[in-house]
């Protein structure tokens, strides 16, 4: 690699409002750390929060921040301490650092990690040209990927860890969300043989990209939604739900959420899972074998792509509500 000693970055500069293209300083692999050529870089939700200043990133990002954090490239430096890793090498990053040592990781459940630190969250990230990553945070990426896809991995992998909590096969399947993650589990619930996936959205756009995923019908909410799914299911209710808009139902919301137990849940021997992250690294073979294999095509997701200088075009176009994956490619291609 040529020495270089600045890049081309997304900061958030400061608290507030935005974001923008500046030079920062090109990190050094120390220890047991690889520096990454970034070759694609996808904005998730969590970008928006960032550049949008909410409540959330108000808590949890200390400017000044390079961010950005689902990724793939190549490896183009090493720390001394690093092994397994040669230059060339085409990575994804899992994105969640952990400590080892707390407890939830001494059980293996390293997705848990009372202790993580998250890329482009409370270390530097990926909308740059080079982003540090310790080695054993990456993901060797099966031959074949393009970059972008490589890149969805992390997202996708969201999807799988959720959507295989439970039995897909031979079950009707209705999806709240039809953002990247809830359009990624339409793909996932087919490959797994769901009897019928519903999905559930408000933005026409993105109810059109479901449909292209493999969805058996989409609907936009209503107050006769369950009606409408129960009419379509043959008058029956779904035996999966996966609630994946962030709508104050079930999932992260903004605020506190009400929930009958005894009418929704108790008295009709409902299974409730909590979903976070992926498991380290089992989702992470499983969702390279639903990508590599093409059991999955998550192409129709990949609507937009942009060079990394024009990101503010790109923010904008993610913000639109008229795109689905959103790529910069810090490096051409």
């Amino acid at each position: 690699m040529k020495a270089m000693t600045s890049m081309t970055a997304v900061v958030k500069a400061a608290a507030g409002p935005g974001a923008e293209i500046d030079q920062v300083e090109v990190p050094e692999p120390k220890g047991a750390d690889v520096l990454i050529e970034v070759a694609a870089s996808s904005i998730c939700g969590t970008d928006v929060h960032i550049f949008d200043w909410n409540e959330w990133a108000q808590r949890h990002i200390l400017p000044p921040r390079v961010f950005g954090h689902e990724m793939s490239g190549r490896i183009v430096a090493t720390g001394p301490d690093v092994k397994d890793l040669a230059p060339g090498t085409f990575v994804a990053a899992e994105t969640h650092v952990v400590d080892h040592t707390c407890r939830q990781c001494r059980r293996g459940l390293y997705h848990l990690c009372e202790n993580t630190r998250v890329l482009g969250v409370d270390c530097d990230g990926s909308f740059a040209r080079y982003v540090l990553l310790p080695a054993e945070n990456c993901w060797r990426n099966a031959p074949g990927l393009s970059p972008e896809v490589a890149a969805l991995q992390e997202p996708f992998g969201n999807a799988v860890h959720a959507a295989t909590a439970g039995a897909l096969k031979d079950n009707a399947v209705a999806i709240f969300g039809l953002g990247p993650i809830g359009l990624c589990a339409v793909g996932i619930a087919r490959a797994e043989g769901a009897a019928a996936v519903y999905g559930v959205e408000p933005n026409p756009y993105r109810r059109e990209l479901a449909q292209r995923m493999g969805a058996t019908a989409v609907l936009a909410p209503s107050a006769s939604t369950v009606d409408d799914i129960r009419k379509l299911n043959g008058g029956m209710g779904v035996d999966v739900v996966l609630e994946m808009s962030g709508h104050p139902v079930l999932g992260i919301g903004d605020r506190a959420v009400t929930l009958d137990l005894n009418d929704l849940v108790v008295t009709k021997g409902i299974t409730i899972y909590g979903i976070f992250g992926r498991r380290i690294w089992d989702t992470w073979e499983r969702t390279s074998g639903y990508l590599s294999t093409g059991k999955v095509d998550v192409s129709p997701l990949i609507t937009h792509r942009f060079p990394l200088d024009d990101f503010q075009e790109a923010m904008a176009q993610m913000k639109s509500g008229r795109s689905g994956k959103v790529v910069l490619l810090p490096n051409g291609g």
